[in-house]
């Protein structure tokens, strides 16, 4: 494989409202922890690390964002509180230089800044860690693509809450991206690295 050129590690979503005790808990998190760390650590001052943020309260939410936070009024910031949407500790011990890139929806692209910000770095890759596979790290993904990025999606190192929809989400990737997109395991992307 050719050399990265400037490669960013986006890491999507590893926090504390997915790992604890909540009903959004992934319990395939626990597994993916130490290869997403393992990255992270390889290259601190080129990992981005996303949070997924959710409204003080539903009726902050706009559109139909709104009824699913009434549904899930358990996930708003008042209920859960403001502790539990950080990042996972391991990871946030890494900022900086480290940086924490806050969204208050699935996809970190939508309002553009993220990727100023890679723009403004040359970036041309990303290499894709967290979570979920069929939902945050899938918009991640769908607009790196659509923005040109070369990704590294990182098999070992992205969990789901669903089985299935994780492995129909990697076979998705992976036969329809494939010109755009690689599938790649930690220790393949490490030894990459260096």
């Amino acid at each position: 494989m050719q050399p990265p050129g400037i490669c960013y590690h986006l890491c999507v979503d590893m926090q504390r409202m997915f790992a604890e005790d909540t009903p959004w808990r992934i319990d395939w998190m626990a597994r993916v922890r130490q290869p997403v760390l393992r990255l992270a650590s390889a290259r601190p001052e080129w990992t981005i690390l996303s949070r997924f943020v959710p409204p003080k309260d539903p009726a902050d939410a706009p559109g139909m964002w709104r009824p699913y936070f009434e549904k899930w009024s358990t996930m708003t910031r008042t209920a859960l509180g403001e502790e539990m949407i950080d990042i996972l500790p391991e990871l946030k011990s890494l900022v900086p230089p480290a940086i924490v890139f806050d969204k208050p929806i699935y996809s970190p692209w939508l309002d553009g800044r993220l990727h100023r910000f890679l723009q403004d770095r040359r970036a041309e890759t990303l290499v894709i860690s967290g979570g979920e596979t069929d939902v945050c790290v899938l918009a991640a993904v769908l607009g790196a693509v659509d923005l040109g990025y070369r990704v590294i999606l990182v098999k070992d190192a992205i969990c789901s809450a669903s089985d299935e929809t994780h492995d129909d989400s990697l076979e998705l990737f992976a036969r329809r991206f494939s010109v755009q997109l690689s599938l790649m395991d930690t220790d393949d992307v490490l030894a990459w690295w260096s």
